[in-house]
């Protein structure tokens, strides 16, 4: 026998479930009792009573639960409304705190058991819906007496909660095992028996199932015993001395505490050489892939290099012919010049002599012109002058004229200066009173701006009076309110000192809430505290201050008081 020809799969009758490791194949004995089974179903006439009698389980199952929980709340009432009215908490939220213990168990259990359905689970949720019913139990328990005193009686006050939990435990595990199956993530739990046949052993193997991912546990056992069976043929082929087996046969028992079964671990030298030879078949791949990038860049460098050339010597090709042009050019233009000059040098003398005889032609039209030009300035400077007498004529005749004008106007101006010089005088006698009438207003004013500051000191005056009586009144206010709350904090120590019911204490506030307001006078009667009693405290007072919902309960508070204040109390 070979390390190929392994020994036989351990216990061949055992099903197993589908796993998520490569494993061998389930025996064939799995489908037969598989059809086994589905034969004799086909046979059982009973069947369909079952499905339905299995299918009404969870119903009849829903109903009981929520009757013991519904039963549990309803024993637990009562006794934890005692418990909270003793604790101080006022008859109507008494009556609510047990409504908000067991209304938070709800709420926590329905909380997580969504979050379950929904694939997150919380378990905060469940661990303080188990310390509310922990609590409610104890409440429950603790509110018959002393527990040892009589613990069956005790016990019969805390076991309805017990049951509920565990219902609802139940219903919980119900749901998580669906949602598992659902998400293929079901684990097989390891049986109670083999935890206490095998203590020392079993962790090792819960261990190794949640490690590696095993959900089955026949499948677990499968390993172990495939396991088991591989060392005992090792040890037959070494005679009991497995030092001589190889590192290659001794894998499975080194690779077991890894979650390799024994074909996988027998299988891994082959499968790392395949490996192995993939990885240097790819870094030699990428190697010569690293060498053809790097002859294709030289090829291509090698092909810009000549291309480079090729086009440097187009472009010098070019640059010669354009520079050949250019100095053909240059020479057709400079002959072309000297052509150019010689003509204009020619038609330049040319056009000198005409010029020169243009020049004298113009002279000889000019001395003509300014001949004719002088006549006629003769004749218009004795035309002038003719002018010149007839207008010296016509301005002495206008001077005697304005001479008897001037005198005229001149008196006529005399008497209009006059009557300007009134008309100023009125004038500058009305801004003078327009003057006067200023000055007395804004005397006025100032007057006025002087009692308005005066009478605005005034204010400010009372002002600082009036916050400084405010100050005193609050500061003794305050002295009032610390003075009630040394009296108060006197009074809850005597009543602490006094052992006194929730109900005395209120009772004594009421009392001590009538000698703060002055309702008690010394050697006053019963009757005549109540009026004044109910004259200066209302029942909305009273309400208020000692957070009482019903005016029923303030009432008999304020009774309550009147008697205590006539039988001589105070604080």
């Amino acid at each position: 026998m070979t390390i190929t020809d392994l020994p036989h799969q351990a216990a061949p009758d055992t099903p197993v479930s589908r796993t998520p490791t490569a494993v061998s194949p389930p025996p064939a004995s799995v489908s037969g009792a598989s059809e086994f089974a589905s034969g004799t179903d086909k046979r059982n006439p009973v069947k369909p009573k079952r499905d339905r009698f299995t299918a009404a389980l969870p119903y009849v199952a829903a109903v009981f639960g929520t009757l013991v929980g519904g039963i549990g709340f309803a024993t637990s009432y009562n006794t934890l409304a005692e418990v909270a009215l003793s604790w101080g908490f006022g008859e109507d939220l008494a009556a609510w705190f047990p409504v908000g213990v067991d209304a938070s168990i709800l709420a926590f259990l329905a909380l997580d058991l969504y979050l379950i359905l929904r694939g997150i689970p919380w378990p905060v949720l469940r661990m303080a819906a188990h310390g509310m019913t922990a609590a409610t139990i104890w409440f429950n328990a603790s509110a018959q007496g002393e527990i040892r005193a009589d613990p069956v009686k005790s016990a019969s006050h805390g076991v309805m909660p017990i049951l509920f939990v565990i219902g609802v435990e139940a219903a919980r595990r119900l749901f998580i095992q669906k949602a598992q199956l659902e998400a293929g993530t079901a684990t097989d739990r390891i049986p109670l028996h083999r935890w206490i046949l095998a203590p020392v052993a079993t962790p090792r193997f819960y261990r190794r199932m949640r490690l590696h991912g095993v959900t089955s546990y026949p499948e677990m056992i499968r390993r172990q015993q495939e396991l088991t069976a591989y060392e005992q043929w090792l040890r037959r082929k070494y005679d009991d001395d497995l030092s001589q087996a190889s590192d290659d046969e001794k894998l499975p028992m080194r690779m077991a505490a890894h979650g390799y079964t024994v074909a996988q671990a027998l299988a891994m030298p082959e499968q790392q050489e395949r490996e192995a030879q993939a990885r240097a078949e790819e870094a030699e791949r990428r190697r010569l892939d690293a060498e053809t990038r790097w002859e294709l860049a030289q090829k291509k460098a090698e092909a810009d290099r000549l291309e480079a050339d090729g086009d440097l010597e187009a472009v010098r090709a070019r640059v010669e012919g354009r520079t050949a042009q250019a100095r053909a050019h240059a020479r057709a233009q400079a002959s072309a010049a000297e052509r150019a000059a010689e003509l204009e040098e020619k038609a330049l003398e040319t056009a000198l002599v005409a010029e020169a005889r243009a020049r004298e032609a113009q002279a000889g039209r000019v001395e003509a012109q300014e001949r004719e030009v002088q006549a006629a300035a003769d004749v218009r400077t004795a035309e002038l002058e003719r002018q010149a007498a007839e207008k010296r004529k016509e301005a002495a005749e206008a001077d005697r004229v304005a001479a008897a004008e001037a005198q005229a106007i001149e008196t006529q101006s005399i008497a209009e200066a006059r009557v300007a010089a009134a008309e100023a005088n009125r004038r500058a006698a009305e801004t003078d009173a327009v003057a006067a009438e200023t000055r007395r207003r804004a005397a006025e004013a100032d007057r006025l701006a002087a009692e308005e500051e005066e009478r605005t000191a005034t204010a400010r005056a009372d002002m600082q009076a009036a916050r400084e009586r405010e100050a005193e009144a609050e500061l003794r206010a305050a002295e009032t309110r610390l003075a009630a709350a040394e009296t108060e904090r006197c009074a809850v120590e005597i009543e602490d000192a006094a052992k006194l019911t929730p109900r005395e204490r209120s009772v004594r506030k009421v009392a001590r809430m009538a000698i703060e307001a002055g309702a008690v006078t010394v050697g006053a009667e019963s009757d005549g505290i109540h009026r004044e009693l109910c004259r200066v405290i209302s029942i909305a007072d009273i309400q208020r201050e000692l957070d009482v919902s019903s005016t029923d309960t303030a009432s008999k508070y304020r009774q309550e008081a009147v008697a205590l204040l006539a039988s001589g109390y105070r604080p």
